[in-house]
């Protein structure tokens, strides 16, 4: 991993859209009275992690809506200090363009929680190739570029968007990233599965570090693999390195895949480990902890956000992976996708620190 060394205005851009999810915590939809909003957004939440949590200097390339609710997301955006450099987007008072609405309850025990989407007439659908100036936020200096699959499956030209994005980070000497987030749901919505594999594996061929679980790999880029759908999640770090040989196979640029692993008990309760391929060696959590889980939406960008702080700073991969492993841990004990942890107590964690009273 050559990552630049130089002083750069940025450390970390992320290219995605930005989201506002409606939470009633614990109680359902149908049921709710009042809502929690969380500004969110799988590429977002990793330069707001970064930013808030790590310290580094971080951006994202995203749509805007000139209306109240953009307002309420240009604030948070603000709030996490992360940089914005926006397409702008009038909203016509009616029908959009908008901030897409994403749904969810969080469960409770035997309960699982439940997300669902209004992602029409979103603004980040409306992206496409030229949007963005890639020269003018290149210029000043960017170590990682990031994107993810939530993005590529929004609109007909948003994968190349991020191709082209990609393009630029690499010139520019950037290190380039790819979370899957395979949802099978947006993807239904554009083509199926058969284009969101297109889509992904011409993504796949630009990347130097991949994110993505066992599911994410095999439905995301087609590789064989053991049966996902329907079966209880397992700490399996076997059956997760079989997957990575064959992606590496498949697209031999890439230089790093990272996931977390999970054994989900209840909603509350789950086992957290996680695994990292990085040039043909592998690194994984000895002795994975037991999570009482308050929110588990962000947790992987979490993971990806510790994992990627580590990587930057020049921690060894064991250190950097323990760093991922650790945050992506304390955001699910947090509400909302974005992390309220301090830098020393995921670096206690890391280095196995435990939850007695601090005094």
């Amino acid at each position: 991993m050559n990552i630049r060394q130089d002083p750069c205005d940025l450390d970390f851009l992320s290219l995605g859209a930005l989201v506002h999810r409606l939470d009633p915590g614990v109680i359902p939809f149908r049921k709710a009275r009042s809502l929690d909003i969380h500004v969110s957004g799988g590429e977002y939440n990793v330069a707001a992690n970064l930013s808030d949590c790590f310290g580094l200097k971080t951006g994202i390339a995203t749509a805007m809506v000139n209306y109240p609710l953009g307002e309420l997301v240009q604030t948070r955006v603000r709030e996490t200090g992360v940089t914005p450099f926006y397409k702008w987007f009038d909203h016509d008072g009616v029908r959009g363009p908008n901030i897409a609405t994403v749904y969810s309850d969080r469960g409770h025990g035997v309960r699982p929680p439940i997300v669902f989407y209004n992602r029409a007439g979103e603004a980040g659908a409306l992206l496409k190739p030229g949007d963005i100036d890639w020269a003018g936020i290149f210029k000043r200096g960017v170590r990682w570029f990031h994107s993810g699959g939530i993005f590529a499956a929004l609109g007909e030209k948003t994968s190349d968007l991020i191709l082209e994005g990609m393009a630029a980070a690499k010139a520019a000497g950037a290190i380039v990233s790819f979370d899957l987030n395979y949802r099978a749901k947006l993807w239904a919505s554009v083509g199926g599965e058969a284009k969101g594999q297109a889509v992904c594996r011409r993504i796949a061929d630009q990347v130097d570090v991949l994110l993505g679980n066992e599911e994410d790999l095999q439905k995301a880029l087609g590789v064989a693999g053991p049966k996902v759908e329907g079966v209880a999640s397992k700490l399996d770090t076997g059956a997760f390195f079989d997957v990575i040989e064959r992606v590496v196979k498949q697209h031999p640029n890439i230089k790093l895949v990272a996931t977390t692993l999970r054994e989900v008990h209840s909603t509350n309760r789950h086992d957290w480990s996680a695994v990292m391929w990085l040039e043909g060696k592998e690194y994984r959590i000895d002795a994975p902890c037991q999570l009482d889980v308050h929110d588990r939406i962000g947790g992987g960008d979490g993971f990806a956000s510790g994992l990627i702080y580590g990587l930057i700073k020049g921690r060894t991969p064991d250190e950097s992976l323990r760093l991922g492993w650790a945050h992506g841990a304390l955001l699910t004990t947090f509400p909302g996708d974005i992390t309220m942890a301090r830098l020393d107590e995921v670096e206690a964690l890391a280095k196995g620190g435990s939850a007695r009273v601090q005094r």
